[in-house]
């Protein structure tokens, strides 16, 4: 029995340790495509799933081979000296397994799916990798007819989201063979609602000169974790959903934005939340928004080193058996809702506190201008999304 109890907690442990490379890597590959997405949208909204994007490259890679493959895990930050590609898997697996646990009070479903010309057979090996890893589902359609193929795919991605992303495919390409796409969506209930009579309108700057008009919500006197970040001068708050997820907030000291970007690193992240401290705030300000994005990501995933599997040199033999098939197209759209009740999130492609009396003066946070936000799953970490609001009303 000792040994049963032991060899337990040694498998425990390797999960937790498993997960603590995956969330990091994850963090990563999530600041890494960050910076390539606010070089190429100044001043614009942007909103992504780090996590939906990786889980789509991951289960990719199944079916890559050679320099294809090793493109594709060290894109997603993974070092293959340390960590083996069975592990990877192994660690994508656990993780969705666990996220897809059902609760009654955070509501996160995420999942992959692929659609292949019908020409090509797929293999029986990676159709089976594909759903015992990822649950993914792998099947052929005919691609000689784009209309019925874009219908097909954005009504199935309609349906996992809950409706909330539409048309996830505006158009295909005429040589394309495949398409694969990953959907999360997440709804969450704040642990602490904004009253909806204390919401009123307000000014939000956009810039030094430019304001825009929003629904901002209102706290009063409510602790919540919080931590001034002296060097890089930003605010950053937390604020729980009922169940394991929470939303990081972060607000940089009017032209200090930049610099927050810049240092954006899993380290970064890291220290804000252990340096998270209960904090009677007087007073919480924040916009309600809902705001979408969309990106085409072949473009942009390339300046991560993720070059070959887009080109005529791609070896996605695992996939068909044949090396004739490569990626034409990585969309990757995000909609991110957030009001008084909570946070509705869908995109396709722990410390404890112990509560006290705050014994001096509080303070106030009101996100007036730019900001960030990570939706992150509270067990493991994993960044579900980020975000940086630079227009609330920017839908």
């Amino acid at each position: 029995m000792g040994r049963d109890i032991a060899g337990q907690e040694n498998q425990n442990s390797r999960t937790s340790v498993d997960n603590l490379a995956l969330t990091s890597s994850n963090n990563d590959f999530a600041f890494s495509l960050y910076k390539e997405l606010a070089l190429k949208n100044p001043d614009k909204n942007i909103i992504f799933s780090p996590f939906s994007i990786s889980t789509a490259l991951a289960v990719l890679s199944l079916g890559a081979r050679s320099k294809t493959l090793e493109e594709i895990l060290e894109g997603l930050k993974f070092n293959l000296t340390e960590t083996p590609e069975a592990d990877i898997h192994q660690g994508f697996g656990q993780l969705l397994h666990m996220l897809s646990q059902p609760g009654d009070q955070v509501q996160i479903s995420t999942g992959s799916a692929m659609f292949v010309e019908k020409r090509l057979q797929i293999l029986i090996e990676f159709k089976e990798k594909a759903r015992a890893l990822y649950q993914a589902e792998a099947s052929t359609t005919d691609f000689q007819q784009p209309h019925k193929i874009k219908k097909l795919i954005n009504d199935y991605v309609r349906k996992q989201t809950q409706g909330k992303i539409k048309d996830l495919i505006s158009d295909l390409d005429e040589d394309a063979l495949m398409v694969l796409v990953n959907y999360i969506y997440f709804k969450g209930k704040w642990r602490m609602p904004f009253h909806p009579q204390f919401t009123r309108e307000s000014n939000f700057y956009l810039d030094s000169e430019r304001t825009v008009k929003v629904s901002m919500m209102h706290h009063e006197f409510q602790t919540t974790p919080y931590f001034w970040d002296e060097e890089l001068s930003c605010t950053v708050v937390e604020l729980k959903y009922t169940g394991n997820a929470s939303s990081v907030f972060i607000l940089s000291d009017q032209g200090r934005m930049q610099q927050v970007e810049a240092s954006l690193q899993p380290e970064t992240l890291r220290k804000w939340r252990d340096s998270l401290r209960p904090r009677k705030i007087g007073e919480l300000s924040l916009p309600k928004f809902s705001v979408s994005t969309d990106y085409s990501l072949q473009d942009i995933l390339p300046q991560l080193g993720i070059r070959e599997v887009f080109s005529t040199q791609a070896d996605l033999s695992g996939i068909t058996g044949s090396k004739n098939l490569r990626v034409s197209q990585v969309v990757h759209k995000a909609v991110l809702d957030v009001a008084e009740k909570g946070t509705e999130a869908a995109a396709a492609t722990g410390v404890k506190f112990i509560p006290f009396c705050a014994k001096y003066i509080s303070v106030s946070v009101r996100f007036k201008r730019s900001f960030l936000m990570f939706v992150s799953e509270a067990n493991t970490q994993m960044t579900l999304f980020l975000a940086k609001i630079s227009n609330p009303k920017y839908g």
